[in-house]
């Protein structure tokens, strides 16, 4: 184990490898003050989305393990310093398989991981971002090991249908759908997850025009509280291509432009830098330094399994119709559009996630997407809560 030299990360922290299912994995963990981790103190799992990596959860982890909690957080598959084993480069291509990054996989990592580290019980699992499904399979797949989950940001609306659609080789996902529709508009616009789909998105995403530095300030500032449109997220009015439009455009992206194109003439001026406190730029170049180094794919083909999820996604089927009887909670920014990206997902999880109550179900205000970044006390203080109250 070695100490990190990650900005803004407690020296508590400590950053280390680990053979976890086929990769060689990077995790950052922690234990309580003076306790002996042979001891296996209860066990926490932070589970990063995109485009960030197990960093992001730096201003969390201490606090939780003063409250007698073992935290890791790992860089999940294709991001940051995690490797497949056989892989000496970081970078992953497009033409790469698919099939490590359909989401069975992606939880499989994560039990992997929990039995790697010498546990057979995790208090609760905790996912942000597509951190959020990958938690929720954990808990709705092994509720034996997985003891808790909190998704955060987004909803999770349960496992496929056992529908024909599977089988019918011109079915579309809902998000080949809705780009459909979206086509169609004036001015015609694209679903972000298509794009993040094409092959184009990497070498778009790690080359802007602006620079990356300059393009991922942009990007987790339109993402952000600090983003004044945000202020007016809520419920869309239905799943059309209509209310639809009336998301950002980091969301609902204009059809011919790439995503730096897309968000570009939002940049933060410079007194806006200057107050940015949550992601400064010390932070924020750790984040530059890791995707110049590895690129965005590994986090892409994520997205290209859930747009093509009638193909990807075939395997969960075997949990058609099961739902979470873990204790959940769901815990997001208010100014997060993700929140409400699909009508009626957020009814859904309710539905699937048994146990989460009206009390499960907290906006943090003064937050947008990167609530454990933005206001990591409230965060903190309810998960610490929420342990509390399920133990």
């Amino acid at each position: 184990m070695r100490t990190n030299t990650m900005p803004g990360l407690p020296d508590s922290v400590k950053s280390r490898f680990i053979t976890v299912n086929d990769l060689n994995m990077h995790i950052l963990e922690a234990y309580p003050p003076n306790a002996d981790p042979s001891s296996k103190p209860p066990l926490l799992v932070l589970l990063h989305g995109f485009p960030e990596l197990a960093y992001s959860w730096r201003k969390v982890i201490e606090p939780l393990t003063k409250a007698g909690y073992a935290v890791v957080a790992p860089d999940q598959r294709g991001y940051g310093q995690t490797r497949e084993q056989t892989r000496k480069e970081g970078k992953i291509t497009y033409e790469e398989d698919l099939a490590p990054f359909r989401m069975l996989n992606l939880a499989t990592d994560i039990l992997a991981l929990v039995y790697a580290l010498g546990y057979t019980s995790v208090e609760a699992v905790v996912g942000h971002d597509f951190g959020s499904p990958v938690a929720a399979h954990c808990a709705l797949i092994r509720p034996d090991v997985f003891k808790s989950v909190v998704l955060m940001s987004a909803p999770y609306t349960g496992p496929p249908a056992l529908s024909s659609a599977f089988d019918d080789p011109n079915a579309k996902s809902l998000a080949q759908q809705a780009n459909e529709w979206l086509a169609r508009l004036d001015p015609p616009r694209k679903h972000y997850t298509m794009y993040f789909s094409t092959p184009e998105a990497d070498k778009e995403l790690r080359n802007p025009p602006e620079g990356l530095h300059v393009f991922l300030r942009t990007y987790y500032r339109v993402k952000s509280a600090d983003w004044a449109p945000n202020q007016s997220a809520g419920p869309l009015a239905a799943l059309s291509p209509e209310a639809l439009s009336v998301l950002p455009h980091y969301y609902i992206m204009p059809l011919t432009q790439s995503m730096p194109e897309s968000i570009a003439s939002y940049a933060a001026t410079a007194s806006q830098m200057v107050k940015n406190t949550w992601l400064p730029d010390a932070e924020l170049a750790f984040y530059v330094d890791q995707f110049a180094q590895t690129g965005f794919q590994g986090g892409l083909n994520w997205y290209r399994c859930q747009t093509d999820g009638l193909r990807w996604s075939k395997d969960l089927r075997v949990f058609a119709g099961r739902k979470i009887e873990v204790p959940a909670m769901f815990l997001a920014g208010k100014q997060d559009w993700g929140v409400f990206q699909i009508p009626g997902a957020v009814d859904k999880m309710k539905a699937v996630c048994t146990r989460i109550g009206e009390e499960g179900f907290v906006l943090v205000d003064g937050a947008g997407h990167w609530v454990q970044q933005e206001k990591p006390e409230e965060v903190v203080r309810n998960l610490l809560s929420f342990l509390e109250k399920n133990k």
